[in-house]
């Protein structure tokens, strides 16, 4: 099965939504405020993040608008983003368990609509037709993509080692298999690319890109590394199925090796924010 012929299931993030905060490293500032003067934003208005998982940026961009709409599939991801929201005390947000493909679902219009690291998950040509008129006049389309998962080669000398993903990928496939899992299904080539495509089908005009790449260093601990492994579709824990607790050991036994003090440390990559306008 390649990915123009993969289906979505239900299962795709089962379990990993309790990972993404401890695992993935936080959107930079600098991409908020990228949007915001990009969009023109003043805390009015309406903004619908579509593929929302746990809020990791609908509640960063929530103080720039009036009202937002979190939508995601997964159950677990939209109990985390409420239990973050409520945790920080942002009270504008609507949360909904809901596929993009099933918008508008009474919802709608919006200043503007964030897809982040979402929409390769989707029906990208019916959702890019459906959202395209759930857009405000003057608003706007955001995609955003990058990796927070991992970091990038730094060029200078980092504190700690770095994780040592090559080993920690070969342990996955070690327990999976060589073929990428996604769901129930598998994608071996990775997921679809041709957004650009998509998008002009559909009727938007752009695109205008911007580039956050602070570069920061993160230092991270043994847990975040393990959440971070657990973050990922294609090692999303109900896929170990019994031997998760062999799995993890495993995991843990390497990233102890790889690092005695139990601290390793990356350089965080660069995030792009790309803007369409229908």
């Amino acid at each position: 099965m390649d990915a123009a012929e993969w289906e979505w299931d239900e299962t795709l993030f089962s379990g990993s939504a309790g990972h993404y905060g401890v695992g993935r490293m936080p959107y930079p500032a600098g991409l908020v405020d990228a949007v915001r003067d990009a969009l023109g934003l003043d805390g009015s208005g309406r903004l619908l993040d579509a593929g929302c998982g746990p809020g990791s940026l609908t509640l960063p961009l929530a103080p720039l608008f009036g009202q937002v709409t979190g939508v995601d599939p997964d159950p677990g991801m939209i109990a985390e983003a409420r239990r973050r929201a409520e945790a920080a005390g942002i009270d504008n947000i609507r949360w909904r368990q809901l596929r993009a493909e099933e918008l508008p679902a009474d919802s709608g219009p919006f200043r503007a609509v964030v897809f982040a690291q979402s929409f390769h998950w989707m029906d990208r040509p019916l959702v890019a037709h459906r959202v395209r008129g759930m857009i405000e006049p003057g608003g706007a389309w955001v995609h955003v993509g990058g990796v927070t998962h991992r970091g990038v080669p730094s060029p200078t000398p980092l504190p700690d080692p770095t994780p040592p993903w090559e080993r920690i990928e070969d342990l996955v496939t070690r327990y999976l298999g060589p073929v990428r899992r996604a769901g129930r299904g598998h994608l071996p080539h990775g997921t679809r690319s041709g957004e650009e495509a998509v998008m002009r089908r559909a009727g938007f005009t752009g695109p205008e890109r911007f580039v956050v790449d602070e570069g920061r260093v993160a230092e991270r601990g043994v847990d975040e590394i393990v959440s971070a492994v657990f973050s990922l579709s294609g090692s999303a824990p109900h896929l170990f199925a019994e031997r998760l607790g062999a799995f993890e050991s495993d995991l843990r036994h390497l990233l102890w090796e790889a690092a005695p003090g139990g601290r390793f440390a990356e350089r965080t990559g660069r995030i792009e924010a790309v803007i369409w306008r229908p």
